[in-house]
């Protein structure tokens, strides 16, 4: 069964994610090292991902009073790693405070990417890993009847998503456009291609640091006492 199904709808969308769900997200989580999970259940999704050796610094959940909508801290976490409720308008705002945050990978149906609803939201979106169909309540026979993948939302990338394919396949996976910062040579997924730095604060420094050389490499030559 799915989220979407013939038995009733389980409240606040408590669906515990299956371990099928997190493998194929493994290998895309290269250099994250901890995660926070704000919707986080009975901790199905943190237990499977501390299985592959990430640290989870906050984990929370609205049925036990902790709403991720109040809180804009989740600790130092790397990412925000969550499967998040699928009422439309609260996951939408849940895409809009993750993504402020940190880089945050969501477990939603894949039919929402296609809606006209979605459009807004998709160009923040840098990563689409589309999953097998997912058993949803364990011990069933059945798969879901919905289709489901990991979205990666931040708040700083603007130029759509690559979409990874990963039913039963071995896939290189495409590397997201990255610059290396021109003044403190860290990498960022820029918005422009033309861009050479980070942020409005790197360019300023790099400005006044090569006026401040161009200042110090003048000389001025000694006066000559010679008439020509």
């Amino acid at each position: 069964m799915g989220k979407r199904s013939n038995f009733e709808r389980r409240e606040a969308d408590f669906y515990p994610t299956p371990r099928a769900a997190v493998v194929p997200l493994i290998p895309y989580l290269r250099g994250i090292r901890t995660f926070a999970e704000p919707c986080a259940g009975d901790g199905a999704l943190v237990r499977h991902l501390e299985e592959f050796g990430l640290r989870c610094v906050y984990a929370g959940d609205i049925r036990t009073g902790q709403d991720a909508l109040v809180l804009d801290f989740y600790g130092v976490a790397d990412a925000i790693v969550t499967n998040p409720p699928y009422t439309r308008d609260l996951m939408h705002r849940l895409i809009e405070h993750f993504q402020r945050i940190a880089p945050t990978w969501l477990l939603i149906d894949y039919d929402w990417s296609a809606t006209r609803q979605a459009a807004e939201y998709m160009i923040h979106c840098s990563d689409i890993i589309i999953l097998p169909r997912l058993k949803w309540f364990e011990g069933s026979k059945n798969t879901g009847k919905d289709n489901h993948a990991w979205y990666r939302f931040h708040s700083r990338h603007s130029g759509g998503p690559v979409l990874h394919n990963n039913r039963g396949q071995v896939e290189i996976i495409p590397s997201r456009r990255t610059n290396v910062c021109e003044q403190c040579r860290k990498t960022y997924e820029p918005q422009r291609i033309s861009s050479r730095f980070c942020s409005a604060t790197c360019r300023q420094r790099a400005h006044r640091k090569r006026l401040l050389s161009v200042t110090l490499s003048v000389t001025v030559a000694p006066k000559s006492n010679t008439l020509a």
